[in-house]
């Protein structure tokens, strides 16, 4: 604090000039901010209408690809079940499951939902995004997938899949997130966990508990996906004392 500040009659006004003072007062400012936000996110409401399943995965695949296809289906078959899906609201393979999503009837359409970020290079949501959420940072947008799914399937995607998968395996594993599925399909994510497994828990090096390990479920086929939802998702409307 500068000296004119420590003379008698000083108030604790803080002069642009003095950048350590403002310095101080905008980091515990951002500090108070994000105590009030951690507050606010622990409030869940009483009733949740819908089972909701984030599927994360790349913005590259175009349509028409074997992979489009195959995701637009999956997301077809779970909002048929009852299911809501999330994903980041953008092209690829988040729009393959948003457009599967609004197949099956009028209702599902405000059970696709796209939580997007904002980039340059995207034009706004996908055009099957029934509801979307607009974030101007990756770490609010990643919170924001969290507070609201069910369920988390991984499809192939790219460095942003990676993240967030690796985020929901990391809360899972420190049990900031409970009994929440998180479904690898395909080859490529069951390479990963078995890479984790060799480099990080083997006979020298334990850089995980062995049980970390067994927190992603790796599945072959979307299908394989599907019954795992299903049956979670029983168990979910049990819980809440609903029925189908």
């Amino acid at each position: 604090m500068t000296e004119a500040f420590l003379k008698p009659g000083a108030t604790d006004v803080v002069p642009l000039s003095d950048e350590e003072a403002v310095t101080r007062v905008v980091f515990l400012a951002v500090e108070n901010l994000w105590e009030a936000v951690n507050e606010l996110t622990r409030l869940r409401r009483t009733h949740k209408e819908h089972y909701l399943v984030t599927i994360f995965g790349s913005a590259r695949i175009l349509q028409g690809t074997d992979d489009y296809e195959r995701v637009k289906k999956l997301a077809f078959q779970l909002t048929g079940m009852g299911c809501g899906i999330i994903t980041g609201g953008g092209p690829g393979l988040m729009e393959a499951a948003n457009e599967g999503a609004s197949l099956t009837g009028l209702d599902a359409v405000q059970r696709s939902i796209g939580i997007r970020v904002d980039l340059p290079f995207e034009k706004g949501a996908n055009p099957f995004v029934g509801k979307a959420y607009e974030h101007k940072t990756f770490f609010s947008r990643l919170h924001h997938f969290v507070i609201m799914s069910d369920a988390f399937i991984v499809v192939p995607g790219g460095i942003g899949t990676m993240l967030e998968l690796s985020m929901v395996w990391q809360l899972l594993q420190v049990r900031k997130l409970y009994d929440t599925p998180l479904i690898l399909v395909g080859e490529m994510w069951a390479e990963l966990v078995e890479w984790a497994r060799k480099h990080m828990y083997n006979e020298n090096v334990h850089l995980v508990n062995e049980v970390d390990l067994e927190i992603p479920i790796c599945v072959k086929h979307s299908q394989d996906a599907i019954e795992i939802v299903r049956a979670h998702r029983q168990k979910w409307l049990k819980a809440h004392g609903r029925t189908e």
